[in-house]
């Protein structure tokens, strides 16, 4: 019988989104009647705004969308994000420097699959969002952690990037406003970063996919603009699927140097071709639009963000941080981990996290998975009433902690 893997390696090592696996746990106990609100899933609870689905309607009666299309991306589409792209973060770029992907997490693959080599360093500031871990493994890259904590708002400095920066270093990658803590760099920190990177010629990716999520006075800067010396080492990545409610319909985009874009666009026309034809119309209606239903979305996330910062921060040994950006709250949970609870010490924020799902019904995911145990990440892109309840079963359960 044959000794050989039956699974590579490599694909072996990949984790499974911890994220999806915590929404899918919700959903499954849900589906079998039990009353759990998930505040897992990063996905507003809006649907997509209707002109952007009636372009998708017209699209599909098409014939022209019924074949295949240059495989990086519709040139209108192209075009399109561009304009979008100068409009919304004054970055100038040509359309032959834009590739549309399959949703945010094939530009995240692409762009490190491009830049990096075995053995390239990647510096990545955490808690960071799952995904990113295993796009630079698989890619062959070596991921080094910039860790942060609630004292400063989840936020790196200079310093602490230098101190981890080597002469292998490649990439760093830049993500404001960020998943999972919220936080957001001021334009002065957003420059001094990429002031220091194009310092010592190292790329940047930068995640630019919650820009039009900020609250309380906080800004999105793009540090594409912030620092112009940067354009022959930025890749810039970003989609529809949070500004326009369109998590499901899968357009993406990478933006970076010619050469990146054209070695990304090979990548991609072996492994996907086209994005559907259809997503594609969908995508080019939503940023060729207003951002007056981004807008809507923003005043009722910055409503909840509100009320959750409050109802959190009322629960003894919860300490959190107000969010500036996206739409999460990542409490620390450090000091309830090891007391009693309802007869068991969790150790963990993940044993933590299993024990309020399996007592208060309410789905949170740990911080594990972002790379700093102890927190939980909480969306708050979900109903009033359900954020509120929610909450409200889980400061009931955790003050029972002693």
């Amino acid at each position: 019988m044959s000794t050989r893997r039956r699974v590579s390696t490599r694909i072996s090592a990949i984790s499974e989104s911890a994220t999806l696996a915590v929404d899918a746990k919700a959903k499954a106990m849900k589906a079998a009647g039990r009353p759990v609100i998930g505040f897992g899933a990063g996905e507003p609870d809006f649907p997509t705004p209707d002109y952007i689905v009636e372009a998708a309607v017209a699209a599909a009666r098409d014939p022209r969308f019924h074949k295949y299309t240059p495989a990086g991306g519709l040139p209108e589409l192209k075009q399109a994000i561009a304009a979008k792209t100068a409009r919304d973060s004054g970055y100038e770029v040509d359309a032959s420097r834009v590739l549309v992907t399959n949703g945010g997490k094939q530009a995240v693959y692409e762009a490190f699959a491009t830049l990096l080599d075995p053995g390239d360093e990647v510096l990545v500031v955490a808690p960071y969002w799952t995904t990113y871990p295993e796009a630079i493994k698989l890619a062959g890259g070596v991921q080094v952690d910039v860790v942060t904590d609630e004292t400063s708002g989840y936020l790196a400095s200079v310093e602490q990037l230098e101190a981890a920066r080597t002469e292998r270093t490649k990439v760093l990658l830049f993500v404001s406003p960020s998943n999972p803590t919220g936080a957001v760099y001021s334009a002065e920190q957003t420059a001094e970063i990429g002031r220091w990177a194009a310092e010592h010629g190292l790329w940047v990716v930068t995640d630019e996919i919650y820009e039009h999520l900020t609250y309380g006075g906080a800004e999105f800067t793009s540090i594409a603009t912030a620092v112009p010396e940067l354009a022959d080492q930025v890749v810039i990545l970003n989609g529809v699927a949070k500004t326009y409610a369109m998590t499901g319909w899968r357009v993406g985009w990478l933006i970076g140097p010619s050469d990146v874009v054209k070695a990304a666009t090979n990548l991609q026309s072996h492994a996907t071709s086209n994005v559907s034809n259809v997503a594609q119309m969908a995508a080019l209606a939503a940023v060729s639009g207003d951002l007056s239903a981004v807008a809507r979305m923003r005043e009722a996330f910055d409503r909840r963000r509100q009320t959750m910062v409050r109802m959190l921060s009322e629960i003894p040994g919860v300490v959190c941080p107000e969010p500036k950006g996206a739409f999460y709250a990542y409490p620390s949970v450090k000091e309830l981990i090891g007391k009693e609870l309802r007869g068991r010490r969790p150790q963990t924020s993940a044993e933590l996290a299993e024990l309020i799902l399996e007592e208060a019904e309410v789905a949170v995911v740990p911080g594990e998975a972002f790379g700093t145990p102890g927190y939980f990440r909480l969306s708050y892109a979900l109903g009033d009433e359900d954020l509120v309840e929610g909450v409200s079963r889980l400061g009931k359960l955790l003050s029972e902690a002693r």
